[in-house]
């Protein structure tokens, strides 16, 4: 990307979509074009065709995504799966129309099937069933990167996808039903810190295993990518690295300085037993991750406690 080429980030209020704003100012480009959804409504297609008539951003990132956790996923998946197939494919295809030069499409490793090879390769995509709780949202996500691939053959375009582990950081959601599960203990904890409680009680066994990735690490590899990488396949964002939910909480709860007990509701459901991706595309390619868990969760704990504590 050229430094004062026009950019434009989808969903920059999201915690993805702002740490690709920092990223992109911390390199230098400065012509980085934004709208908040009043603003812009990414689902009314008349609404973003105008946008990209009258802007013509020369890149986009696709970052803006209807998400939440378990719970969320469970209870409304048609509107996961409608606001998210609308916005990405309005925004792609507009983005193609307008002659936009590349577009970075994020997705979710909720993509590959639920009991994927570990750890998950790009290419296990569609290869067996996805994981029933959030198979809406991964079907939205999965149309998404078909339609960069098929444009790109279609019409010779350099449309990429890259698809994220869970993320954690900077700008994250911590509401107390429809938050993911690392941000959804942050506040957790911290509220059973503050109230004295005896105990905290958690979804699950704590048996599966999850990978987290923070998300200015995120935010780099976009970049990254943006300046390094065409091709139809997707390239996974991860650490490689995977922690049971059960050692998790334990660090979230060291971290957070609470000492009561962690108790576990084996009546709601784990999710998928493992999500560990391959990383090693993104790392033959030049790039991988800088933070590690604990200091990243401490990074995001202190962003809690200063923008999200009423």
């Amino acid at each position: 990307m050229e430094q004062d080429a026009k950019i434009y980030v989808a969903g920059h209020r999201g915690m993805v979509g702002s740490a690709i704003v920092r990223e992109l100012n911390r390199q230098g480009y400065k012509n980085i074009v934004v709208r908040t959804h009043s603003e812009l409504d990414l689902t009314r297609q008349s609404e973003v065709e105008k946008f990209f008539a009258e802007e013509k951003p020369e890149y986009v990132f696709l970052a803006a995504a209807k998400v939440g956790g378990i719970m969320a996923n469970t209870e409304s998946p048609a509107d996961f799966m409608y606001e998210n197939m609308a916005l990405e494919m309005n925004v792609i295809h507009s983005a193609w129309k307008n002659d936009c030069k590349k577009l970075l499409f994020l997705g979710s490793s909720c993509i590959y099937p639920k009991f994927a090879p570990q750890p998950m390769k790009e290419s296990c995509l569609l290869t067996s069933e996805l994981e029933p709780t959030n198979e809406a949202y991964a079907l939205a996500k999965i149309s998404g990167l078909k339609y960069c691939e098929y444009l790109n053959r279609q019409y010779n375009t350099n449309f990429i996808s890259v698809m994220p582990t869970n993320l954690y950081g900077l700008n994250d959601n911590y509401h107390p039903t429809r938050s993911h599960v690392l941000p959804a203990l942050i506040r957790r904890f911290h509220e059973a810190k503050i109230e004295n409680k005896t105990s905290v009680t958690c979804w699950g066994n704590g048996s599966p295993f999850r990978e987290f990735l923070y998300v200015d690490d995120l935010a780099n590899l976009c970049v990254f990518l943006m300046n390094n990488y065409s091709g139809n396949e997707t390239v996974n964002a991860g650490t490689g690295k995977e922690i049971s939910i059960k050692k998790l909480t334990e660090l979230v709860a060291q971290i957070i300085g609470y000492e009561g007990e962690i108790l576990w509701d084996t009546s709601k459901p784990n999710g998928t037993p493992r999500k560990l991706l391959d990383v090693s595309k993104a790392e033959l390619l030049g790039w991988k991750y800088k933070t590690e868990l604990a200091d990243g969760i401490r990074i995001t704990y202190e962003d809690f406690k200063r923008n999200f504590i009423k």
